[in-house]
């Protein structure tokens, strides 16, 4: 029997467990990987490849990098190919119709959630922010819109209060990559029928910018605790110690709730087991923290060297 061949598309670290998860099966002959152009980081712009590029290199794999998935040059290298079935991880473009329907199998994306909740770029960090206690990974089978297309496998995992953004990734990275080397066969074989998403339920995960890290006390203390581990490692949780003649910016690394209360933003106490700052209900101990441009600390190390008094205040 050949092999399926397949084209694989992902940029982000991610998609790599994937990638890597697909090669390893005999069954399957990946054509060719996609990914996003090489982006200038660090101060002197260097280009640098995506984490999905490094590895289809090392596996010596084809790689290709359009500026957009609707290029029709890019399109007709494509088709030149003749995928079986394209499979999609955390690429970061809508594909135009052209390529969703040109693989005779279709085009199977692998999301970090349970579907319908939380469609968008960051499943991971709003499943935690909102609280969620469980989520998952799903194996969509894709359509025009944004994570709308019919569910072809899903799996759970819980949200540990030890979680963080980082921690859940990596856990739903291999958990995808699992589910969907479990999936392909009985899929390509026709013996599962896609399911479509529930009408009710759906919620949205936009993309994460820098100021959804900013703390505000007003929230309740579980709601804060909840952002912090959502946005750890990025942007990172912060807020400013409002004092003269600068306010002092703060990046909060760990934190746990009280049954406290007092004015939000103000230090109800600062010592050896914690900083504890009043919220818009209960109040939050700070645990770990960062100066800007300096190291992460514990709170008592922090105190060492910046006297903070009750009454002091956050914003």
């Amino acid at each position: 029997m050949a092999a399926l061949r397949i084209i694989f598309m992902g940029t982000a670290e991610l998609s790599r467990a994937t990638l890597e998860s697909l090669t390893r099966d005999e069954k399957n002959f990946v054509a060719a990987v996609v990914t996003q152009p090489d982006k200038p980081r660090g101060r002197d712009l260097k280009l640098h490849p995506s984490p999905v590029k490094s590895l289809a290199l090392n596996l010596n794999l084809p790689v290709l990098q359009p500026a957009r998935a609707r290029d029709e040059p890019f399109i007709g290298e494509l088709r030149a190919l003749k995928p079986d079935l394209i499979v999609v991880v955390a690429y970061g473009h809508i594909l135009p119709p052209a390529i969703l329907e040109m693989p005779r199998h279709g085009c199977l994306n692998v999301h970090t959630s349970l579907l319908p909740k939380f469609r968008g770029a960051a499943p991971i960090q709003w499943a935690i922010a909102s609280g969620e206690t469980e989520t998952g990974v799903t194996v969509m089978k894709m359509d025009a819109g944004l994570d709308t297309g019919p569910i072809v496998s899903q799996r759970r995992t819980p949200i540990l209060p030890t979680d963080d953004s980082a921690t859940l990734h990596d856990r739903l990275a291999q958990l995808g990559a699992e589910l969907l080397a479990q999936t392909i066969p009985n899929f390509v074989a026709g013996k599962i029928r896609p399911q479509p998403q529930p009408a009710e339920g759906a919620s949205h995960a936009p993309k994460i910018k820098k100021e959804d890290g900013h703390i505000d006390w007003n929230r309740p203390a579980g709601m804060i605790w909840n952002r912090l581990r959502a946005f750890t490692p990025w942007p990172g949780a912060f807020t400013f110690l409002d004092e003269k003649p600068k306010p002092q910016l703060l990046k909060i690394w760990k934190a746990e709730v009280v049954e406290q209360s007092g004015a939000a933003g103000v230090v109800l106490s600062a010592g050896k087991n914690g900083i504890i700052i009043a919220c818009g209900r209960n109040a939050l101990r700070i645990l770990e923290l960062q100066r800007e441009g300096g190291r992460r600390m514990s709170a008592a190390e922090f105190l060492a060297g910046h006297a903070l008094k009750e009454g002091g205040k956050f914003v």
